[in-house]
């Protein structure tokens, strides 16, 4: 009888090691590493990158329309009041019969502009899993399928980013408060001479309950983070989005909070470089600009309004760009929870029409 005489990889005499698993898309059917989710979010916008900007394009170029067409309507309406507001002789302060139409002007604007935001981001958030959903099983799909797909369930992130919000709100307003009765203690202390150690004492008090309030607000951000993803992977609404987020976000919660702050650091940064390089190039023509040859700040806001135009058009372009980058990978952080927690790797892999090695 021949007895091998080698190792395999650490696996034994005459073992060999196991089969890797299987890889269609972006990712390895198997539980995930953070480099293997960071590289997978990579993958996933270097393979769809004409779908994912192509769905913010349209998204983010419809709330621009639309802000478009709020700030022409508000200009017609109140046009009359601009020049009795801006244009007055020195000296003269505006009427509020004139302010009142403009600051009401102002905040239906600026609803309107919340609104094709939300609308916006949910369209973007949507379309992340959904271009996933593919990238995952190597699969190629269509700008024309992913709108459809993601504009179908915007209702659900929109109520799933709305509840979470909800939530989350609560600990940030106790945070607020906490604050306020921090420093309106710490004035107490210092404009009263008999307060003694009482308004100290306070302010330690409501100094430490506005600390407890923000570790309680990352946890329940954790707890619901999944809940866009399982809204679109699993079709479900809202509310049921929410406790599947909790149920697989539970027993993981450091992993996953991990995960969420680095690709959450990674975009923030890549955005503050991209508006640094647009704000120093749109710089360029505001140094240029002699001011002094303006009578009026009417006439400053008109010859600067161009410039303004182009750095609102490049912030969204950079908040375009970057904004996929931390709903793809908590997306991947969806797929890897449900590969750990219910073997979901053979479904995919089955679906991908990729043999799944038996494990045992």
């Amino acid at each position: 009888m021949t007895i091998p005489t080698g190792s395999y990889g650490g696996y034994g005499y005459g073992y060999p090691p196991p089969p890797p698993p299987p890889k269609p898309g972006v990712i390895p059917l198997a539980p995930l590493g953070l480099s293997q989710i960071l590289t997978g979010a990579f993958a996933t916008i270097g393979r769809h990158w004409k779908q994912l900007l192509g769905v913010a394009a349209a998204a983010y170029g419809g709330a621009l329309l639309l802000l478009g067409a709020a700030v022409s309507i508000a200009y017609a309406v109140v046009s009359d009041h601009v020049p009795r507001v801006f244009d007055l002789p020195g000296g003269q302060e505006p009427s509020w019969d004139d302010g009142r139409p403009l600051l009401i002007a102002f905040g239906a604007v600026w609803l309107v502009a919340m609104v094709g935001m939300l609308l916006a981001s949910a369209v973007v958030y949507a379309a992340s899993p959904a271009v996933l959903q593919e990238a995952v099983l190597g699969r190629r799909t269509t700008f024309g399928a992913i709108w459809r797909r993601s504009w179908s369930r915007v209702p659900a992130v929109i109520g799933t980013v709305l509840l979470s919000a909800l939530v989350v709100v609560v600990p940030m307003v106790l945070f607020v408060l906490a604050v306020v009765g921090f420093v309106a203690a710490i004035v107490a202390s210092g404009s009263s001479s008999d307060a003694g150690v009482f308004s100290p004492v306070v302010a330690t008090v409501f100094f430490l309950l506005a600390l407890a309030t923000m570790p309680l607000a990352t946890w329940i951000w954790v707890k619901v983070s999944l809940a866009p993803s399982a809204a679109v992977f699993e079709n479900q609404g809202a509310v049921a989005s929410l406790r599947r987020s909790n149920e697989l976000v539970r027993g993981s919660w450091w992993r996953i909070f991990g995960a969420l702050l680095v690709a959450g650091i990674m975009s923030s940064v890549a955005n503050w470089m991209i508006q640094q390089v647009l704000s120093l190039l749109l710089s360029v023509p505001v140094s240029l600009t002699d001011t002094t040859d303006f009578d009026t700040p009417g006439e400053v806001l008109l010859a600067f309004a161009p410039v303004m135009v182009v750095l609102a058009l490049c912030a969204m372009a950079a908040q375009a760009f970057c904004s996929f980058f931390p709903p793809l990978v908590t997306s991947l952080v969806y797929v890897d929870q449900r590969i750990r927690k219910e073997n979901l790797a053979p479904a995919l892999a089955q679906a991908a029409g990729t043999p799944y090695p038996f494990t045992g």
